[in-house]
């Protein structure tokens, strides 16, 4: 018996203190404020209509927020070339020391694009504006 009880105190610290490691991690906590801070946007057109944008902001709740950031990018960057559409081809993400970083890929159009991740410019650089993320 006593030693069921040894066995049973030692699980309960032990679950204790992974749950206190898992609650440290990098990530904020739901009710925590969102204070993102935007490092810049690195613009390179590949190739006539196909374009690279590299992203890095602080503060971000995950991968969603840094890639929000660079379809901002993507369509105001659409924008200035006169053209009216997006369409996303890739994004990685990833996080390196509390700084998240993106690497997305999207095609320009005058027209709407074939295919399902199309992004209407303006309609995004609107929305961007109301959000407060900042653009090319």
């Amino acid at each position: 018996m006593r030693r069921a009880l040894g066995i049973t105190v030692l699980t309960v610290a032990l679950t204790g203190a992974l749950s206190a490691c898992e609650a440290s991690r990098s990530e904020p906590a739901p009710d925590a404020p969102f204070a993102p801070v935007y490092n810049g946007i690195e613009t390179r057109l590949l190739d006539g209509d196909l374009v690279q944008f590299r992203v890095s902001m602080g503060g971000a709740r995950g991968p969603d927020d840094v890639a929000s950031y660079a379809e901002c990018a993507a369509a105001q960057y659409a924008l200035i070339r006169g053209y009216g559409f997006a369409r996303h081809l890739r994004t990685n993400v990833y996080e390196e020391a509390g700084l998240w970083h993106a690497d997305a890929v999207y095609t320009i159009s005058p027209a709407l694009p074939r295919g399902l991740k199309t992004i209407d410019a303006e309609v995004a650089v609107s929305d961007c504006a109301a959000n407060g993320i900042p653009m090319v």
